[in-house]
């Protein structure tokens, strides 16, 4: 049996990312601003994308994307795994995002942190929509989020 690391070779950081880009009408993204914002990427560029941890995989999967040029970002628990430092990087990018005019969609259980960068909040109970509205409402409103959210 053949050895599938000779027939398959390691994908390194380098390129995953490299093979990322694609032209869309939304700005791309250049490696360099990637490692501007996930400093760590730099570094990371030779390792193989399977000895990652989980943290750098997804600072890798969040600059393959902007590498792609988004016009929509979904993000599912980004914050989930990663050290604070990592999770205020990847609100940063979502920031910049907006700014941009590219949609952001986020889904996150800190709430604290979802609502620094939304425009709009949407809560859930079972599955059903609870209550939307502006993310500054719920924000400020301690006793909305209580209610909500038991925050």
């Amino acid at each position: 049996m053949p050895d599938d690391r000779r027939v398959f070779p390691a994908l390194t950081v380098a390129r995953n990312l490299a093979i990322a880009r694609k032209a869309t009408r939304f700005r791309s993204w250049t490696v360099a601003q990637c490692c501007e914002v996930f400093s760590a990427l730099e570094h990371l560029m030779d390792r193989e994308c399977e000895n990652l941890s989980g943290g750098e995989m997804q600072m890798v999967a969040i600059a393959r994307v902007l590498l792609g040029a988004p016009g929509l970002l979904l993000l599912d628990e980004p914050s989930q795994g990663l050290a604070p430092r990592v999770v205020q990087d990847v609100m940063r990018v979502v920031r910049k995002l907006r700014e941009e005019g590219v949609a952001v969609l986020l889904v996150e259980q800190n709430v604290a942190t979802a609502l620094e960068v939304a425009d709009r909040a949407y809560v859930l109970d079972r599955g059903r929509l609870a209550w939307s509205g502006e993310a500054a409402e719920l924000r400020r409103d301690a006793g909305l989020r209580r209610r909500m959210l038991g925050a």
